[in-house]
């Protein structure tokens, strides 16, 4: 906890900067380097009919409410460690970072809740 999902990136993208990036954040969050996991999950683009050969990044952070301001420094943390990691011609793609707040009351671990 916290949980980053990544899609749209390939796997030695996310393996190269995965270090840095937990590195980073876990000083911002202010919890343990071993709290973060960090997920790929294969994705497929599909427009129009056809497979769109287009990348578009899409970081999903599932973690306990830390405000605004620590929020947004993840953003931009985890939007640079992504985009550091693009090919020359991907660039200019476009990157989502999404977050969604757990409530500790609904987060088990081991059978007991967080709340």
């Amino acid at each position: 906890m916290p949980h980053i999902r990544i899609s749209g990136v390939e796997r030695q993208q996310v393996m190269h900067m995965s270090q840095n990036l937990v590195d980073q954040l876990a000083e911002v969050v202010g919890c343990p380097r071993d709290h973060f996991t960090i997920e790929l999950l294969p994705t497929e683009f599909i427009f129009d009919d056809k497979m769109d050969a287009n990348r578009y990044p899409i970081i999903d952070v599932h973690w306990f409410e830390r405000g605004q301001q620590i929020q947004d420094k993840a953003a931009g943390i985890i939007t640079g460690a992504i985009r550091g990691q693009l090919k020359e011609e991907e660039k200019g793609v476009e990157i989502c970072v999404r977050f969604f707040p757990l409530d500790p009351f609904k987060y088990y671990e081991n059978g007991a809740h967080f709340g």
